[in-house]
């Protein structure tokens, strides 16, 4: 128990330091010292750095996968269901280095495969399901191909980390995202499913407020 454990922990060190850093930026010196043990320990675990972003890869695909199901099976209908989704977009946007993705596609190739194949697959089915949903409660636009929506989806995903179109220096990251995908629902709805869509805003944004204003009362 005790080494998986460790494991466990070694993941999600490395995890919070690629996502802050980027991965080139961090060594296995950098690991180490972070989660306060020897570099021998994580060579117990990971042959070497290039299995340690494999793995770290792997098992942020399989968490966000989780967190995207329940959210699917939480969702009032497609509408709520991308509403929920640009919630945690903004999130882990924030929260993320805008080189990650460039520096595991040129040095990690195993770890990009296998966001390929989370992308080809999990994403993309995904995507289509809540289309063909959408259409079918009126809320998305009829003449629609999910086909083709989705594959534009997934390739504005990529676009957004790419530092030749929105570089850092000039752009925010988040912002970046959450104006595409915003763009993309906008270009999908019926003048239904966009009233909806922003009454879904609407009510966060005052529950976020009202949370924030009684937790200020509290302090």
């Amino acid at each position: 128990m005790e080494e998986r454990e460790t494991r466990e922990k070694i993941l999600r060190g490395a995890e919070v330091l690629f996502m802050r850093y980027g991965v080139r930026s961090i060594s296995m010196d950098d690991i180490a010292r972070h989660l306060s043990v020897s570099k021998k320990t994580l060579y117990q675990h990971f042959a070497d750095k290039d299995e340690l972003v494999t793995m770290v890869s792997k098992a942020h695909m399989e968490a966000d996968r989780i967190e995207y199901e329940q959210i699917t099976r939480g969702a009032e209908n497609a509408i709520d269901e991308l509403h929920k989704i640009a919630i945690c977009l903004k999130r882990d946007m924030e929260e993320l280095n805008p080189t990650l993705l460039h520096d595991i596609q040129k040095f990690h190739p195993k770890a990009w495969a296998i966001w390929e194949s989370y992308k080809s697959g999990y994403i993309y089915n995904s995507v289509v399901r809540n289309i063909r949903q959408g259409i079918k409660d009126g809320h998305f636009r009829e003449d629609i191909n999910p086909h083709i929506l989705a594959a534009k989806r997934l390739g504005v995903i990529e676009m957004c980390f790419d530092q030749r179109v929105f570089p850092p220096s000039k752009y925010n990251l988040a912002e970046v995202q959450m104006q595409v995908f915003e763009h993309f629902v906008y270009g999908l709805t019926t003048e239904k499913g966009k009233k909806l869509y922003l009454k879904y805003k609407e009510n966060y944004i005052h529950q976020t407020k009202t949370n924030s204003t009684q937790h200020e009362t509290i302090l």
